[in-house]
């Protein structure tokens, strides 16, 4: 039976923001929760609507940050569908729109769904430097455990980060990778599909997706000293040396497993509907592209393919 860390990655969508530092707002209580609010500190507000895909977009990134500045300055939101009055007064006419407010006064603002560095330069404008949010230093954390091959730690600090930050992208892919070097790929599986919308393509992603599809494979590929043995007696049993590929990543041997399909790309780079080639691609992925045996990988590879 493999180890589940006593985390259930299903569980995490029920942590909501600080309701002190993140609320909604109406004409109503406009006054008091952003003008007389803003005396004391710097208050965000954030003009959205239902059926507005940049707001969808823009919202998150602002609760992270403001989070991350940790009382430094607020996020209020309004939804202009149901009270249109204050935005009307501001003469908004697009939406998502971001006005700070300061002293009881708008002091600063920006229309649109701007990049995460951006909305970051703009809110410390207001609040001064913006750290790692809370869920940021819980994915740190189980990063380092990760690292330690602590992974009953590490499964734990992802878990609560994702509980703060239902779907971040670091925090699924860290819990999923538990999951893959327990052995238990249905859980890790499960895990992947809890990123939020935005996130399905972020690189930790793409690499952990890479990573369980190898890790199933090669669980199947077969005894490393059998395959060599075939290798030995022909040096043309691709399928042999594939499987050996396989086999050497999954004990670590990134450059080994690499090797082995260079070999196969340099004897017949379409064999089996470029299967090398292809499981290449998923290699390097899994490794991630700043890795050593990535980079050396790739430009070998190319050399083949364009000589």
């Amino acid at each position: 039976m493999e180890p589940t860390f006593g985390v259930n990655p299903a569980e995490g969508n029920g942590a909501a923001p600080a309701g002190e530092l993140i609320k909604d707002t109406t004409t109503q209580t406009f006054a008091r929760d952003v003008l007389d609010a803003s005396m004391q500190v710097p208050v965000i507000v954030d003009f959205w609507a239902p059926w507005c895909g940049p707001c969808k977009q823009l919202t998150p990134v602002l609760e992270k940050l403001v989070m991350a500045a940790r009382g430094a300055v607020r996020l209020v939101k309004m939804n202009i569908d149901d009270h249109p009055e204050v935005a009307q007064q501001l003469r908004i006419q697009s939406i998502p729109a971001v006005f700070a407010f300061k002293g009881g006064q708008p002091v600063d603002g920006f229309m649109g769904a701007l990049p995460e560095s951006q909305v970051r330069a703009f809110i410390e404008k207001l609040a001064g430097g913006v750290g790692p949010s809370p869920a940021e230093e819980l994915v740190e954390a189980g990063q380092a455990a990760f690292e330690e091959k602590d992974l009953s730690t590490a499964a734990q600090a992802f878990a609560q980060a994702i509980q703060l930050e239902p779907g971040l992208p670091a925090a699924v892919a860290g819990l999923a990778r538990c999951y893959i070097e327990s052995g238990d790929f249905d859980r890790a599986r499960q895990t992947l599909g809890l990123v939020r919308p935005d996130g399905k393509n972020d690189p930790e992603i793409v690499a952990t997706q890479a990573a369980l599809s190898l890790a199933e494979k090669s669980a199947d590929a077969g005894d490393t000293a059998e395959l060599e043995a075939r290798l030995a007696a022909n040096k043309k049993d691709h399928e042999a040396r594939f499987n050996l590929a396989l086999a050497l990543n999954a004990k670590g041997d990134r450059e080994g497993a690499v090797d082995q399909l260079l070999i196969i790309m340099e004897y017949d780079r379409n064999w089996n509907d470029q299967a090398a080639r292809k499981q290449l691609v998923e290699f390097f992925e899994a490794y991630g592209p700043k890795d050593e045996v990535t980079l050396s990988g790739r430009r070998r590879l190319s050399s083949i393919l364009f000589s």
